[in-house]
C-alpha cells in the first residue's frame, strides 16, 4: 500500500500493516498516537521525532520504534517512508518508549518488498511469512545513540530542551548544577537517574543529532565542529565516528551519503 491514510485499513484484521508514504521537504505530523505500535522507516531524507521522553533524529536508512498508544511528533525532511502497523498483542519489542533502529540490509529489503502486500493478505501464504520475518528482524535491531531523553524535573527539563536547540559540548555540568542550586554530585547523580546517562554522555549525543541534522541538510563538517564547540574538525570527526561508526562524511550531501 502507497500513501494510504492508516485510519482506512486499521480496523483491518490482520497482525501487520504495511504502507510506504512520501512526504515533502519540512512536513510536520503534529503530535499523535497509533492504536498500533508502529515502525517507521526512512528511505530517504530525516527524520526528527520528539514525545514526551526526549527527542531523535533518524537518519536515512534507519528507523525509530513507536510503541502502541504513544504520542510522538516527527518533522519530516524530505522523506520517503516504509511504516509498519503492528497489532500490540504481535509487537516484536517490550517497553513504552521509542527506540532509534538500526536497519540490517535484509530488513531493508524486507520493508521494500512490504509495500506491495494488500491489506488482507494470506496469513499462512508468502506475504504472511515475509511479514513475520520482518517481526524477527525488528526484535533483533540494535539501538542507535541518536536519543536525547528529556527528565520529568522542570527545571532540568527546560535546561534540556534549550541545550537542544543550541548544543555545545562546552557546556559544564558546574553550570547546571549551580542553575540548579544543587551540588555537583547531587546534580551528576540526580541527572543519571532522571535520564539514564551521565551528564556528559548526554550533552554528546545531543550534539550528534545536532551533528546529523545539519550534515544532512549539507553543511560543511569544519562549521558544524567549530559551532558545537570542539577544538577542530578532526576532533569532532574522532567523536563521531566513534559514536555513530562511521566518519561524519557519509551523512553529508557534499559527500553524496
Amino acid at each position: 500500500m502507497r500513501n494510504i491514510p492508516l485510519a482506512q485499513v486499521d480496523a483491518t484484521p490482520r497482525p501487520v500493516l504495511a504502507i510506504g508514504t512520501d512526504y515533502a521537504p519540512g512536513t510536520l505530523l503534529p503530535s499523535h498516537t497509533h492504536r498500533r505500535a508502529q515502525f517507521l522507516y526512512g528511505m530517504s531524507g530525516l527524520m526528527e521525532v520528539q514525545t514526551d521522553d526526549g527527542s531523535w533524529v533518524i537518519p536515512p536508512h534507519n528507523g525509530v520504534w513507536i510503541p502502541p498508544g504513544k504520542p510522538h511528533q516527527v518533522r519530516m525532511q524530505g522523506v520517503s517512508t516504509r511504516s509498519l502497523y503492528i497489532e500490540p498483542q504481535a509487537a516484536p519489542r517490550a517497553g513504552t518508549s521509542c527506540e532509534a533502529l538500526r536497519v540490517s540490509p535484509l530488513l531493508h529489503e524486507l520493508l521494500l518488498a512490504s509495500v506491495e502486500i494488500s491489506p488482507l493478505y494470506d496469513v499462512q501464504g508468502r506475504d504472511g511469512v515475509l511479514l513475520a520475518l520482518i517481526l524477527h528482524e525488528l526484535s533483533l535491531a540494535p539501538r542507535l545513540p541518536l536519543f536525547a531523553p528529556i527528565p520529568a524535573e522542570p527545571r532540568l527539563a527546560g535546561l534540556c530542551r534549550a541545550f537542544l536547540r543550541a548544543p555545545d559540548i562546552r557546556v559544564d555540568a558546574e553550570g547546571w548544577a549551580r542553575q540548579s542550586n544543587q551540588s555537583l554530585r547531587t546534580f551528576n547523580r540526580r541527572f543519571r537517574q532522571l535520564t539514564g546517562l551521565s551528564f556528559g554522555a548526554w550533552r554528546q549525543q545531543a550534539c550528534v543529532m545536532a551533528a546529523v541534522t545539519r550534515l544532512s541538510a549539507g553543511e560543511a563538517v569544519t562549521r558544524i565542529a567549530l559551532d558545537l564547540g570542539y577544538d577542530s574538525p578532526s576532533a569532532f570527526s574522532s567523536m563521531f565516528r566513534r559514536v555513530m561508526g562511521r566518519a561524519p562524511s557519509a551523512f553529508s550531501r557534499r559527500e553524496g551519503g
